[in-house]
């Protein structure tokens, strides 16, 4: 059976049939479509106003590079100029791939590229680093969680370092739906309260994605032919995220619209929740001058106590021992409190 006419130009043969809509339509007017909702998403949440310098977090990934490719074109209509800013979370045999795909992508679009690397920042520590150093104390699948504190940070300084006013991130649908439903088992009130929103910090950071499904992400990259790096992250497997991932699939499939519903308001951006904790006070990182928030310990601050299982606990007992620093990811040379409350 042949394929319909393009519902919008009715003279090329139909490609794809929208999940979301329905709509029959050919990959030239799909691409079209796809930019003009993201003009839409950006307009009408004023995300990044004219003479905007916005840093793109550029992944290498499928969602970073649709992300630029978009606010490439639309750049001339929005009055704003775009710097690439990529994390080296020092992966071994998956970092230097996507990062090799970054660069390619920052020469084809003669965008301005930063790298910042967390080995430089951190004082050494990177994302294998961290790995080893947790291995033995019954988090391993923590690593997502400290790379995840961590690369905001570094985002955040490549931001600094190019003079950007705004950073805008890849995150889709599909990634807000998952984070809803993570906020939502763990019974997380505060970020459930909060909700989701399109912008949000002191440092404006907002998804002009963020109402775009990943099949159309994926199918904007086929059609206009992008270059991305297409392998899941080593330590991914282990992250809770997936088992949300996998819940929401098969909620799709039984509700094709249950990702659309998770990520839109009012459901996603505020939730009714009564009562959520405290806003958090911001301290100074020791020895950095960075923020950390109480009363949780900073990711980096309980790592270079060597105390992993802390940085990312949420109780304060052994907050003011005194732990001398060991040598990031030498398990021999970091120390190991005799006793690590559980949480």
């Amino acid at each position: 059976m042949p394929a319909p006419p393009c519902t919008s130009c009715h003279a090329a043969r139909a490609a794809l049939r929208r999940p979301r809509s329905g709509q029959a339509l050919c990959g030239a007017c799909f691409c079209t479509a796809f930019e003009a909702e993201v003009l839409h998403t950006v307009l009408a949440g004023r995300l990044l106003p004219p003479d905007a310098v916005v840093a793109v977090g550029a992944s290498g990934g499928k969602d970073s590079t649709v992300l630029a490719h978009v606010l490439r074109e639309l750049a001339p209509r929005l009055g704003i100029s775009l710097q690439l800013v990529a994390v080296d979370e020092g992966i071994g045999g998956y970092r230097d791939a996507a990062l090799a795909a970054v660069r390619r992508q920052a020469a084809r679009w003669e965008l301005p590229l930063t790298v910042v690397a967390y080995e430089d920042l951190f004082g050494g520590w990177t994302m294998d680093a961290v790995a080893r150093s947790t291995a033995g104390s019954g988090r391993s699948r923590s690593c997502c969680t400290f790379c995840g504190v961590l690369r905001r940070r570094a985002l955040e300084e490549g931001a600094r370092r190019v003079g950007a006013t705004h950073i805008v991130t890849g995150h889709n649908a599909d990634d807000m739906a998952e984070t809803v439903l993570m906020n939502f088992l763990r019974g997380d009130a505060g970020r459930l309260a909060r909700g989701g929103g399109l912008g949000g910090r002191p440092a404006p950071r907002c998804r002009p994605l963020q109402f775009a499904s990943q099949k159309e992400v994926v199918l904007y990259a086929h059609f206009r032919r992008l270059d991305y790096f297409s392998e899941e992250c080593v330590y991914a497997p282990e992250a809770f995220r997936g088992h949300a991932r996998d819940l929401l699939k098969r909620l799709e499939a039984a509700r094709p619209s249950a990702v659309l519903t998770s990520c839109t308001p009012p459901s996603a951006w505020r939730w009714p929740v009564r009562s959520g904790p405290a806003p958090r006070r911001l301290l100074p990182l020791r020895g950095s001058g960075q923020p950390r928030s109480l009363p949780g310990l900073c990711a980096l601050d309980g790592l270079n106590r060597g105390r992993p299982r802390l940085a990312i606990g949420k109780g304060r007992r052994g907050l003011d021992e005194q732990a001398t620093p060991g040598t990031p990811g030498d398990p021999d040379k970091t120390p190991t409190p005799k006793a690590v409350p559980t949480f």
